[in-house]
């Protein structure tokens, strides 16, 4: 079994290699060991599963009809990933494929808001380890308060800025808070300025869609949910995002009383870049939404979902 020391040399040598791209002879120099060594510890690194290598093929994009969305919808950036033999394969290559352009355009960014969700959480692990100081994840609404797994549980600010070797704020607090004066005083307290004051500051936010489904997911979300949605409105929710309702024609519902804890909608809608991932098809009517109502400046989904939307569009059949 391999000692702890071991493993510290091990993990040390395969980030040199792999991150900074030293040669053998200049770890051989600077581990004091032979090159037979370094290369030794290389093939040790991978054996034992500390290194994984995941050689990912090109991914197919549907440029016809990713020009029919972007004339119908007047959205800046979509890619519409070609569907795979399954359902899990194709999730994975949209997934994979957004991480990639979402932390490329991450590496030019500042301040970058994260929301919360299993695709958001599949999406940081795909990311590649990257050093970045300057860069700050920040929450900007609170927490969705689901804590039965990993990616409701996990601070995703925290997992990208691992992730970035940078910062992150967090928002403490639950996403929605019902009564108006709590929320305010809530908003002034100290503790949460700092983090509500970069909304203004963020150059990107990445975000998932979700649906009236995701908010009954939650058992208290679920006993409110009228608190959030009128009862005579919950039939003409689409999706969910940034903690707020909206139809299928793209209108938020009741945007001003919606009881969430964050920014201003005014100020999410102001960001430059809103980047959103869709895998589901039973997220076909919000994604529409969503396109409808320019809520988003860059979409990545697959075509499986593009074509539900074909299906659903009036405007995208013409």
């Amino acid at each position: 079994m391999a000692t702890p020391e071991h493993q510290a040399l091990l993990t040390a040598i395969a980030q040199d290699y792999y991150f900074s791209r030293a040669s053998i002879s200049e770890l051989a120099e600077k581990y004091h060991v032979s090159r037979y060594f370094v290369e030794k510890y290389l093939h040790e690194a991978q054996a034992s599963g500390l290194v994984t290598i995941t050689i990912q093929a090109p991914t197919t994009r549907i440029q016809a009809l990713e020009l029919q969305f972007r004339q119908t919808f007047n959205i800046p950036h979509i890619a519409i990933i070609k569907d795979a033999a399954n359902p899990t394969q194709t999730a994975e290559h949209v997934v994979a494929y957004a991480a990639q352009q979402s932390q490329n355009l991450i590496r030019t960014q500042h301040v970058v808001g994260l929301t919360w969700g299993g695709t958001i959480y599949n999406v940081i692990q795909h990311f590649a380890a990257d050093n970045q100081p300057e860069l700050l994840f920040t929450q900007y609404l609170g927490e969705n308060m689901k804590y039965h797994s990993r990616a409701g549980s996990t601070r995703m600010v925290e997992m990208a800025a691992n992730k970035f070797s940078s910062n992150y704020r967090t928002l403490v607090g639950p996403l929605y808070v019902f009564d108006p004066a709590a929320r305010r005083l809530l908003s002034a307290e100290p503790a949460l300025q700092p983090t509500l004051a970069l909304g203004s500051k963020m150059d990107m936010l990445i975000t998932g869609i979700g649906t009236m489904d995701s908010i009954d997911s939650i058992p208290i979300w679920h006993e409110q949910r009228e608190k959030i949605v009128p009862g005579e409105r919950i039939a003409d929710v689409a999706g969910v995002i940034f903690g707020r309702p909206y139809t299928v024609a793209g209108d938020f519902i009741n945007p001003d009383d919606v009881p969430v804890l964050g920014i201003p909608l005014a100020q999410v809608m102001a960001v430059p870049r809103r980047f959103a991932i869709v895998t589901s098809k039973f997220k076909t009517r919000a994604t529409l939404g969503a396109l409808r109502g320019g809520l988003l400046t860059d979409l990545v989904t697959s075509e499986a979902v593009a074509n539900r939307i074909v299906a659903e569009a009036p405007e995208l059949q013409k």
